[in-house]
């Protein structure tokens, strides 16, 4: 996907209204989706990035757009991406779903939960605004969106590094031996998804490379983020602009590129299961999570960049708009769980041999 596409997208829709939107606005199916949610009295939603903090603002946020009780419960659980479709698919073998709503990186696996009737088909008002998102495959109109997208790329701490590549070749050549972190694409489904579309850019060599400087695999962004700041690694080799934006707001110096090659978005599709117990309070949940309101405190906590059309990122040099990404063209549509699968085992050829 290229940013032309994705701008083309946008710009039939028009601008997007950035007041709070039309959440509680009138309607006898808005009243009662609210009624409906103050019965239900919870809503339980897990998500692969956000931070304990974000999920306060915005659960306070939705409380007041839908004028919900303070005895509303939002119960947040933050995973992994392995987790989490792990755990998706034990409760959908089990027949006892327990949540109403995940958002997850890994849009061939959401496709297929949609093939395989798993999802709920639920036309959100907020979806009018995404048509850029669903005209190159990034979403399915009826069924998901994302709440915003991240990417991994090049980072370090410029108080002890000093990096002045411009690309993803710059970086081999760079990293000492056993001084770099790379995300684990044999347990995460984003960071395989991310070696898929480099290595179509890069080739393997490049990835032979960096085998060859022995890095240190994480999982957890946070971590990764944290070994820089404390100087165990001189390079995150997929580093996270999110947490290059949490720590530097507590006087942190880590710093990264948007590489000349472009970067593999990773879309945080969110989405209700078919059989979610909350099924009014999750939809709410999903016109929220899409507003601008919503939007914004992702982009300003998380730098997590938005699809919607009209929106401005109130932190553009960490999370541009995606319409202002130079991304590496992935068709996760075409990708299948047997892609995948075969991908991982090539990756451990790569790195576990």
């Amino acid at each position: 996907m290229r940013r032309r596409e994705f701008t083309v997208g946008l710009m039939g829709l028009g601008a997007a209204a950035l007041a709070r939107p039309a959440l509680a606005q009138g309607g006898d199916g808005r009243a009662q989706l609210i009624e409906g949610a103050k019965r239900e009295g919870s809503l339980s939603y897990f998500d692969t990035v956000l931070q304990p903090e974000t999920n306060d603002e915005l659960t306070a946020g939705f409380r007041k757009a839908y004028d919900l009780p303070s005895s509303f419960r939002v119960n947040y659980t933050l995973s992994n991406t392995g987790n989490m479709i792990t755990r998706v698919e034990q409760e959908l073998q089990a027949g006892r779903v327990t949540m109403d709503i995940a958002s997850v990186a890994s849009p061939t696996w959401v496709f297929e939960k949609v093939r395989d009737g798993h999802i709920l088909e639920y036309d959100s008002p907020e979806y009018q605004h995404y048509g850029g998102v669903f005209t190159t495959g990034l979403g399915q109109p009826r069924f998901f969106a994302f709440n915003g997208a991240y990417l991994f790329t090049p980072m370090w701490n410029s108080e002890g590094v000093n990096f002045n590549g411009k690309s993803w070749r710059d970086v081999p050549g760079f990293i000492q031996p056993r001084r770099a972190s790379l995300g684990d694409a044999s347990i995460s489904a984003a960071y395989l998804a991310t070696f898929i579309g480099m290595r179509r850019v890069l080739g393997d060599d490049w990835f032979r490379e960096v085998a060859a400087k022995r890095p240190n695999f994480l999982v957890r962004s946070e971590q990764i983020a944290s070994r820089l700041v404390s100087n165990q690694d001189m390079m995150a080799i997929f580093g996270q602009p999110t947490r290059a934006l949490q720590n530097n707001a507590n006087g942190a110096k880590l710093k990264f590129i948007f590489p000349a090659e472009g970067n593999v978005l990773m879309p945080q599709c969110t989405f209700i299961l078919k059989q979610a117990p909350h099924p009014n309070a999750a939809k709410l949940w999903i016109d929220y999570i899409l507003s601008p309101e919503a939007q914004g405190i992702l982009a300003r906590r998380e730098a997590m960049s938005s699809g919607r059309a009209g929106f401005d990122s109130p932190v553009p040099e960490y999370a541009p708009n995606v319409s202002n990404l130079k991304l590496i063209d992935l068709d996760w549509r075409a990708l299948s769980t047997a892609d995948m699968q075969k991908a991982r085992a090539e990756w451990q050829t790569i790195f576990k041999s």
